[in-house]
């Protein structure tokens, strides 16, 4: 039987997820064979497949409030041309300042995917997460929303976020050969995406028509996408993890006693849903 592990993204909402996996990494829940996540979802998954517990919540206390972490200065740069720093995020913190373990992520016998979209055709790519990246190229790119983000060339194109396209890649987990799947979303489950439209997006992409289009289409998507996944839930495929509430924690929330209320959270239903968890991922096909 093969065991997936879904993250979504959300920026910093995605803290509520590094609680869930930091209570399974405490309770001594195995590592799933098949992980893959959405933006913030894999960038901070990862910690939890290098079994480096609440690295996440420190880098977050420790630098969420510091310009060379995310702010205005970032995006304005001509260097940087992001609302977060790309440097000082996905270089200085993971190599120098709070060093992830590479050469445990290394040792993952799993399989480790994130979602971009392909600025070009609009359609999501399932990356590998390369294990030894010090510049976590398609990290940035899963990363990449669109305006807060310029897009990020991977191997010769361009890309955005993948939740643009693929907002909670469920289906991808199943069609990788996944018996049981454990999905944690960021939002709580009676959420509902209003419209958001995509004016801004036409003019300023206006030479990516397909991307556009995917952008006009984010809405219905994302909520079919949960409407589906749900339903699956009900077959017993699929086991849903989310939070009760999501304290109206912004993407670019700087507020720590949202942040580490929102993380907590996450702990404890992951602490209490550990067992359940463990039983699921063992349970035969």
């Amino acid at each position: 039987m093969k065991t997936g592990l879904v993250l979504e993204g959300g920026a910093l909402r995605t803290i509520f997820s590094t609680g869930v996996c930091d209570a399974l990494l405490d309770t001594g829940v195995p590592l799933p064979d098949y992980t893959i996540g959405v933006s913030a979802g894999i960038a901070y998954g990862v910690s939890y497949l290098s079994r480096q517990s609440r690295r996440n919540l420190k880098l977050v206390s420790a630098y969420v409030r510091d310009r060379r972490y995310m702010g205005m200065r970032n995006l304005l740069n001509p260097h940087n041309r992001a609302y977060f720093g790309l440097k000082f995020v996905y270089d200085t913190i993971p190599n120098e300042l709070i060093p992830f373990d590479y050469g445990a992520f290394h040792a993952y016998p799993g399989e480790v995917e994130a979602v971009l979209t392909n600025l070009e055709t609009g359609q999501p790519e399932y990356w590998t997460v390369p294990r030894d990246d010090p510049s976590n190229l398609v990290l940035q790119a899963t990363c990449a929303i669109p305006v807060m983000f310029p897009p990020i060339e991977v191997e010769g194109q361009l890309y955005f976020d993948g939740g643009c396209s693929d907002p909670i890649p469920w289906r991808r987990a199943l069609e990788a050969g996944c018996d049981r799947v454990v999905v944690i979303l960021t939002r709580e489950r009676d959420y509902h995406k209003r419209f958001d439209s995509a004016k801004s997006m036409e003019l300023m992409f206006r030479k990516y028509p397909a991307f556009v289009e995917t952008m006009r289409r984010r809405t219905d998507r994302y909520n079919d996408t949960r409407a589906a996944l749900f339903a699956l839930e009900e077959e017993g495929k699929i086991m849903v993890i989310a939070p009760d509430d999501t304290l109206k924690c912004a993407r670019t929330e700087r507020d720590l006693n949202i942040i580490r209320a929102l993380w907590q959270q996450g702990y404890f239903i992951g602490r209490r849903l550990s067992g359940t968890v463990r039983r699921f991922w063992n349970a035969p096909a």
